[in-house]
């Protein structure tokens, strides 16, 4: 039975319009049905799978508010596949990737996803909570492509073919707010500030810092904002007359510079904790740099990349050889984690003679305990369920590789344990 939080906004409505018209639009005829036809091995393919290659579409956001995550998280994509490729592919076939950058804009998002899902398995990755959920009846209904979206709003749970790798946004503001609550930065009777992005994203998010608060008798002092808002002056200032003792923030990395900026400039000294997207190295060489290491936070479901656990210190030294001159960061693990993940989806896939739409998303289902390497084991055999609850935090650190250093490893909060999902 699908399970929602019931946040969807207009932010949502007026992608869903897009995603309508443009589906109306598209020029490619759909095949009929997804597979049923049987190769020479022996193995069930549809489309997006030839004899001796797998298609996967990548839609990200390269030039956009998340535009450093999001080359990171593609090139590590493409890295994902060479090594799979030079290894012999998966199924006896290469796999292939076809990526569309939509700048965080609505309408090339749809676009582009309208383009790819006809000549696709599926999409390893796909940025933007607010257009994954506007296309979420369509995956559903006659499209059925699996989809590991790079966006952790609960609003996709429940859906057998949108899958979330890793805490959605209220979990993970849970263990946030715990965590400042562990570390006896806040105490009952405070307020802590919530700075978030209006729509999915953000409005999940303050659904947790809500319910964590409700559970430790805090107050929330709410200021919502646009992804084009990148001057956070006007809510520090609010936050600051309020008396917050805290701040959680759910936006990209160029808010995240802006508020801690402002808030040290003013002499504001209170912690601030993000969720995972709210961070990027390259900020610690900026104004905000000092401001960053000193009380910011940041909440994920993978270890960071500067770990020297296996699985970071491994990826950490492939990416720097494929990509000398680009900086690491925290897009690197999510896209090499999602890419692995859908990789070995498509070997059980094999084993089960199923590489159609179908068979891809019924593999999924029986991975109850896949070990990432990173840190945190996830199960996906229950749609409506997030694949974890736990949440690891970081803290900025210049002299890490990648610029974060784990200051708690993972742990789900007893609040993140007993939240229930449109409760």
């Amino acid at each position: 039975m699908k399970r929602t939080t019931g946040i969807r906004t207009a932010t949502v409505a007026t992608v869903l319009a897009l995603a309508t018209a443009l589906a109306g639009c598209s020029s490619k005829a759909k095949p009929e049905g997804d597979g049923g036809d049987k190769g020479a091995d022996g193995v069930k393919t549809g489309v997006g799978v030839t004899a001796d290659k797998i298609n996967l579409g990548v839609l990200t956001d390269m030039t956009g508010v998340y535009a450093s995550l999001g080359k990171s998280v593609t090139q590590a994509q493409q890295l994902w596949a060479k090594e799979v490729n030079g290894k012999g592919g998966i199924c006896g076939r290469t796999v292939e990737l076809t990526v569309r950058d939509h700048g965080y804009d609505p309408q090339k998002a749809l676009a582009g996803y309208t383009e790819l899902e006809p000549d696709v398995l599926g999409f390893v990755q796909f940025i933007g909570s607010p257009f994954v959920a506007a296309l979420e009846d369509r995956i559903d209904g006659k499209d059925k492509g699996l989809v590991l979206p790079q966006a952790w709003s609960a609003s996709l749970l429940g859906s057998e073919y949108i899958r979330v790798v890793g805490a959605t946004y209220d979990i993970e503001t849970i263990n946030a707010v715990d965590f400042l609550l562990s570390e006896k930065r806040i105490k009952k009777g405070d307020k802590i500030g919530h700075v978030y992005f209006e729509g999915d994203f953000g409005e999940n998010a303050l659904a947790g810092s809500k319910y964590a608060a409700k559970k430790a008798g805090l107050t929330v002092v709410e200021q919502k904002i646009k992804p084009t808002d990148n001057d956070m002056s006007a809510q520090v200032a609010a936050l600051k007359k309020a008396g917050v003792k805290a701040i959680v923030l759910s936006a990209g990395p160029r808010q995240a510079a802006s508020l801690v900026g402002v808030a040290a400039a003013g002499k504001f000294n209170v912690p601030v904790i993000g969720n995972n997207s709210t961070f990027s190295p390259q900020l610690l060489k900026t104004q905000a740099g000092p401001a960053l290491t000193k009380d910011f936070y940041l909440a994920a479901s993978v270890l960071p990349i500067g770990s020297d656990e296996p699985g970071p210190a491994e990826l950490a030294k492939k990416y720097a050889a494929a990509y000398p001159k680009d900086s690491l960061d925290q897009g690197v693990v999510s896209g090499w984690t999602t890419g692995s993940l859908f990789g070995a989806v498509l070997e059980k896939a094999c084993a089960d003679k199923d590489l159609t739409r179908e068979g891809i998303a019924k593999a999924l289902k029986s991975f109850d305990a896949h070990d990432t390497k990173f840190g945190i084991t996830h199960n996906f055999s229950d749609p409506a369920l997030p694949s974890t609850r736990e949440s690891v935090i970081m803290k900025p650190d210049a002299k890490e590789k990648g610029g974060l250093k784990a200051v708690r490893e993972a742990t789900a909060a007893d609040e993140a344990e007993g939240f229930t999902f449109g409760g």
